[in-house]
């Protein structure tokens, strides 16, 4: 049998285990077509190998089929800092001709190391216009970016691990408000962050990072959205949320440097709810 031919098999038989993954867990709400698509670009050779090897831990082709997400969509990803989802979504939306905007951090305001963030990301775009040249990026938060699009022009926004910087900051309205105006009617808010155990007080969530799911929905009907469905897809039993570093305590931050490294290690990243929200029509 030819290597071509191994390479050919191994690939269906991963996009196979794949698709069956989906399909078992994420209560997809997208073709099996487009689950396809979104096999091939988790899989694809262009993403980086440290990324990949956090999938373990993403679930992000399950995520984005639970989310909705299809190439032909209009979609945004919020504060995408470094990269790791544009990495699958941007190439997955050009396949099917959709448009990516990525909102990231305004490039004159905020704290230093956010926009020197910012920069390197649109750097690294440009780095490989193969996979990017198609990204469309604006500016979103404070002090006054709050117009992300067009209203009622997107049909997916997506963001990951960012409410809990917004609280802190004491915008989070303002970003969920941008969300609202920004959807088409019946379009997909797609929200997953780290997971704080129901009762924690508000000071605790500011200074651990961990959310609970109460308060993240509660600000997103705020907004004017309706919560439609919950996933475990992004679920770890291991994260207590106790740590004395918060959720930074955990991989892939190691706040606490070697010291109990492989305990952290063990217990991967942290606990995540997956929240899809929609805009009423």
């Amino acid at each position: 049998m030819s290597v071509t031919r191994i390479i050919t098999i191994s690939l269906i038989l991963l996009l196979s285990w794949f698709l069956f993954t989906v399909a078992k867990n994420s209560a997809t709400v997208v073709t099996e077509s487009e689950q396809y698509k979104l096999a091939s670009a988790v899989i694809s050779k262009h993403r980086d190998p440290n990324n990949k090897a956090r999938d373990v831990y993403r679930h992000p082709g399950q995520t984005l089929a639970f989310f909705g997400v299809e190439s032909g969509m209009s979609v945004i990803e919020i504060w995408p800092g470094k990269g790791w989802y544009t990495e699958i979504i941007a190439p997955f939306m050009k396949e099917g001709q959709g448009q990516f905007i990525a909102a990231g951090f305004p490039q004159n305001a905020g704290p230093e190391w956010r926009q020197n963030m910012q920069r390197d990301y649109q750097q690294w775009l440009e780095q490989s216009p193969q996979y990017y040249k198609h990204v469309k990026v604006v500016e979103l938060g404070p002090p006054s970016y709050w117009k992300v699009a067009p209203d009622d022009s997107v049909d997916v926004i997506l963001t990951f691990r960012n409410v809990h910087n917004w609280l802190k900051g004491g915008y989070e309205a303002d970003m969920f408000g941008a969300f609202y105006a920004a959807l088409k009617p019946g379009g997909v808010l797609g929200v997953t962050d780290h997971r704080a155990r129901p009762g924690t007080d508000l000071e605790t969530m500011k200074k651990s990072g961990y959310l609970t799911e109460s308060l993240v929905i509660s600000l997103a009907e705020q907004a004017g959205f309706t919560l439609e469905d919950k996933s475990e897809i992004n679920a770890n039993a291991l994260d207590d949320t106790h740590h004395p570093k918060g959720v930074w305590t955990l991989p892939p931050t190691l706040r606490l440097g070697e010291q109990d490294r492989e305990k952290y290690l063990a217990i991967g990243e942290s606990d995540r709810m997956t929240l899809r929200f929609r805009k009423p029509k």
